[in-house]
């Protein structure tokens, strides 16, 4: 029997879309190949969760399911949507006659499309976590997939080599029965052939008429420097492969960037650092050493610095889109207090104190004070 699709994802049925989100990419990482090597049950829970996000990710789809429930039950059990039975399983994909979106569309005798048609192949998503210095430079990663191949047997055809899939004598290759409610009709998947259009008298011995095989997939990803967490890259031709000779989908990757211990990355592009500076280099100023993304430079700190004053490098920060320019970073100085002073070091600062007599830092605070005040 197949699972509940929230129970896989560990949601309610009420749960936002971004509640379902989040439960995926949870588990995903939780039972990603590449966390658990030659773990079998891991891989098949994996995909159990990729088959579940499949459907309720996809609002349109989250919408047929909560409506029709057991037609998604071909899904079940980390199987692909064109599961054991190959497209004859896909109660809704595009091009599927007698599918949600054929039925609506000839309910009043406009007719079914081409039941036998190629269907393109299901994109696939994935996500997968980087440190901040690869974002900020770039880099190539591995993500590991599970998802279905063409059979390399009958070459995606579902027939044994040597025979072909024949069209279905029941519907004559439409995959809908036309059936009278009154003064309109119907259209419903044909019975014989399950809306496919075709019969495989002899089905492929490897995938059993399927025309697909499940495959544990490597793919190669190229990160450009600079990217922001949450980005999602697109591997064009790497999802699920096409039914009757169709292309494959693609492949989403989403980036996670993990948190850097030094930079803050900015809304507007740039990076921001705190830097402590000594309540001497504040009053003095002088030149400090800060970090950057390639290693260290020096900035001049003004006399007087306040705190939380900002400085600037520009064209140190990470690369903007296109590459070509690079954002700055920001340093904000943050002037440190002492709390323990030695004798001499009290002596020093009552000196200054005394020779700072007669400066009230305060004095304009409490002119202006007094005049709103009307005092």
């Amino acid at each position: 029997m197949a699972k509940d699709f929230y129970d896989v994802l560990g949601v309610s049925k009420k749960a936002s879309q971004e509640e379902i989100k989040k439960a995926h990419r949870k588990l995903v990482r939780q039972y990603h190949p590449d966390r658990n090597p030659d773990d079998k049950a891991a891989e098949d829970r994996f995909k159990e969760v990729q088959a579940a996000y499949d459907v309720l990710g996809d609002e349109e789809k989250r919408k047929e399911y909560d409506s029709g429930g057991g037609m998604f039950g071909g899904f079940g059990q980390g199987r692909s949507p064109f599961g054991q039975g190959g497209a004859q399983g896909n109660p809704f994909g595009q091009g599927t006659p007698g599918g949600f979106g054929d039925i609506f569309s000839t309910i009043f005798n406009r007719g079914g499309g081409d039941a036998a048609g190629p269907q393109r192949g299901r994109d696939l998503e994935t996500d997968t976590r980087i440190s901040f210095d690869d974002a900020m430079s770039g880099t190539q990663l591995t993500v590991t997939i599970p998802k279905s191949e063409r059979c390399p047997t009958c070459s995606g055809s579902g027939a044994e080599p040597g025979t072909s899939p024949e069209t279905c004598p029941r519907c004559g290759g439409r995959g809908v029965e036309a059936q009278g409610q009154g003064f309109f009709s119907i259209s419903q998947p044909c019975p014989q052939c399950q809306g496919t259009g075709q019969i495989i008298p002899n089905p492929c011995h490897t995938c059993g008429g399927s025309g697909l095989t499940h495959q544990t997939k490597r793919y190669k990803v190229n990160i450009p420097a600079g990217v922001k967490d949450g980005t999602r890259i697109r591997v064009a031709g790497k999802g699920e492969a096409g039914v009757r000779g169709a292309p494959s989908g693609d492949l989403f990757v989403t980036i996670q960037v993990a948190p850097s211990p030094v930079f803050k990355r900015l809304d507007d592009g740039n990076l921001e650092a705190e830097v402590p500076i000594s309540v001497t280099e504040a009053m003095r100023g002088g030149t400090i050493e800060v970090p950057t993304l390639s290693g260290t430079k020096r900035i001049r700190v003004q006399a007087g610095t306040g705190n939380g004053a900002i400085q600037r490098l520009r064209g140190e920060g990470p690369p903007q889109a296109g590459g070509k320019n690079r954002g700055d970073i920001r340093y904000r100085l943050n002037v440190v207090i002492p709390k323990d002073l030695t004798d001499d070091q009290r002596r020093a600062v009552d000196q200054l104190a005394e020779s700072m007599n007669g400066e009230d830092p305060r004095a304009e605070l409490l002119r202006r004070a007094k005049v709103k005040s009307g005092s």
